[in-house]
């Protein structure tokens, strides 16, 4: 006999004005269970998530806890105000019977020391700080909402570990498909306001879903229903679009073992001889550059070289320098030793991550074609703005809206539309799959599959990199950084090990002769002095501040028409820009060796 749910939710009904959110949506949750609850940006699933933990009202259903049942959910935004630091924070979720000392060893997994003030962290320190609070308790349910979100993928691998170790029902909501390929048991899809569920793991979803669609079409078909075009599209062409994507995936292995071959050629192609016969078909060319913040290298030696057409992943643990290799290898950032040459003609384009870029009062529409009138450029030709705008699972209806109205997938996908939409023929992704859906995420690795030219992409979602790239370039130790050809799976098979966490930096020591008389060690440093104290205060504002120039300096990069306005102001800004990103990577770091040493000195 099955055991009784600690969870259940029946009927649930919840609306927005006259737009039905929920309508009779269900969720049951046994001891022990693992369900993955999935749906598109914006069909419910935080709401519905948060329904479950008791936090919002609705409108018609019931909701019903097992007494006694100690649920937790993780919080989107936590709010740490009142606490003196992250620890505290963190043990006022305990209960009187819960181990203390789980709280400070969940909080070193997730890269934290629990003295961080709360007012100096970032949105991501917050997010692991909240998620350290909901673990913490060893609660009978949890509720997780994107909990890969910020963080690196030696910690996405612990916690994988960690909740799969766990006790506790899980309820998941990620877009991370080897994160949930390894932990769920159970699907719930929501969909149109009404779930339906799945009693296997992530890896039988996407093909039940698509037969669901298919049957739906086709009982629509024969009812002689009339079904709105855009919506038919946008639902059933999901079958279509993985269908391809099955068949991209065949090419990509092609193109691996092109890569593979050519890495293993023997001899070396002259640095000269390239540059005079490439033509365009050497993208950039690295030969031992090497860059370093104070004592710490971040890349030494390192050489490659990206032809067109190539896909190259760059991965490492946070802190790494994956964004320093990647401003190397661009030319936004100078190394302190070896060059980067770049090849002729490149056209690069980024993506905004931050989303800062986007005026909230402008509307859909306005900020695909810069307010220019209905039409956009795309590849130099004339388009309609709602046929390009339908190409990234917006509907017409949805021209009008205001950008701040629109969730952050929404905005992921619009991010994505403005940087497809200029001429280029070198994209750049750094973290691109921040709040994006699932169909989002086919969409895509649609659109790189697609791309005529050359992508280099940083990213902590494995399965995104193993359907995207041609190769990789990871992080080994110490600034040392090693080239594999294929996806992140082929890297794991060739080395033996993902990645790693970084290792903290020790001062080096003389070996050992034998025989020899040991030295004394030299006393460890009481606290930080004065300026240090003072230079830890200060840093967080000076990181905000870099961070702001940052932000101004890629919106002013970002307008199409900058360049041809002020090509010595556009240059002028670029190099502003790496250098900045350059200050603000070298002022984290120090932040981080100052945090570091007042954590070990007791301060």
């Amino acid at each position: 006999m099955a055991a009784p749910p600690l969870l259940l939710l029946q009927d649930i009904r919840l609306g927005f004005g006259t737009t039905r959110l929920l309508d009779g949506a269900s969720l049951s949750v046994a001891p022990g269970e693992r369900l993955a609850l999935v749906g598109r940006n914006g069909s419910g699933k935080s709401t519905l998530l948060k329904i479950a933990a008791g936090l919002i009202e609705t409108e018609g259903g019931t909701r019903f806890l097992q007494p006694g049942a100690k649920l937790r959910v993780l919080e989107q935004e936590p709010d740490l105000s009142g606490f003196a630091d992250v620890i505290s924070y963190v043990e006022a979720g305990l209960g009187p019977a819960d181990d203390a000392h789980r709280a400070r060893y969940l909080l070193e997994s997730l890269g934290m020391s629990g003295a961080e003030a709360p007012a100096a962290l970032s949105g991501g320190e917050a997010r692991r700080a909240a998620l350290a609070r909901a673990l913490a308790p060893s609660p009978d349910i949890l509720l997780l909402d994107e909990p890969t979100n910020h963080l690196d993928l030696p910690v996405i691998e612990w916690l994988e570990a960690e909740l799969a170790a766990s006790s506790a029902a899980l309820v998941l909501i990620s877009h991370d498909r080897r994160f949930l390929e390894g932990l769920s048991r159970a699907m719930v899809w929501l969909d149109r306001g009404t779930t339906r569920r799945l009693e296997q793991g992530f890896g039988a979803f996407e093909g039940w879903r698509d037969q669901v669609l298919e049957e739906e079409e086709r009982d629509a078909h024969k009812l002689a229903r009339k079904i709105v075009r855009e919506e038919h599209w946008l639902r059933y062409g999901v079958t279509a679009r993985r269908k391809r994507n099955v068949r991209r995936l065949e090419n990509l292995q092609t193109l691996r073992t092109k890569r593979r071959e050519r890495s293993s050629a023997p001899g070396r192609v002259s640095m000269a001889a390239t540059e005079a016969s490439a033509s365009g078909n050497l993208v950039i060319a690295a030969d031992g550059i090497s860059k370093s913040y104070g004592e710490r290298p971040i890349v030494q030696g390192f050489s490659t070289r990206i032809m067109r057409g190539d896909r190259v992943g760059i991965l490492g643990p946070n802190g790494a320098g994956k964004t320093t290799l990647l401003n190397m290898l661009i030319g936004t950032l100078t190394p302190d030793a070896g060059q980067v040459l770049l090849g002729a003609g490149i056209e690069m384009v980024g993506l905004d991550q931050r989303r800062a870029a986007l005026d909230p009062a402008v509307t859909l529409a306005e900020a695909l074609t810069e307010g220019r009138g209905d039409m956009v450029h795309i590849g130099g030709a004339p388009r309609h703005v709602l046929g390009y705008m339908k190409d990234f699972l917006f509907t017409p209806e949805q021209a009008r809206t205001p950008l701040g109205a629109l969730s952050g997938g929404e905005r992921g996908r619009l991010m994505l539309a403005r940087a497809f939409a200029k001429p280029s023929n070198l994209l750049v992704l750094d973290e691109p799959t921040n709040d994006l859906d699932l169909e989002t995420l086919d969409l895509l690795q649609e659109l790189i599959a697609d791309y005529a030219g050359t992508v280099l992409l940083v990213s902590h979602d494995r399965d995104f990199l193993d359907r995207c790239v041609t190769s990789v370039i990871a992080f080994e130790e110490a600034g040392r950084w090693q080239e594999y050809a294929g996806g992140y799976s082929d890297m794991v098979a060739q080395r033996g090990h993902g990645v790693r966490a970084r290792a903290a930096e020790k001062q080096a020591t003389t070996p050992k002769r034998e025989g020899a008389v040991s030295a004394k060690p030299a006393p460890r440093k009481k606290g930080l002095g004065a300026v240090e104290q003072h230079e830890l205060k200060t840093l967080p504002a000076r990181m905000e501040k870099l961070s702001a120039e940052i932000t101004a300096l890629e919106k002013r990069i970002a307008d199409p028409a900058f360049y041809a306005r002020d090509a010595a102001g556009f240059a002028k800004a670029t190099s502003a820009l790496g250098m900045a990103q350059a200050a603000l990577q070298q002022a984290e770091s120090r932040w981080l060796e100052l945090e570091i040493l007042r954590e070990e000195s007791g301060g």
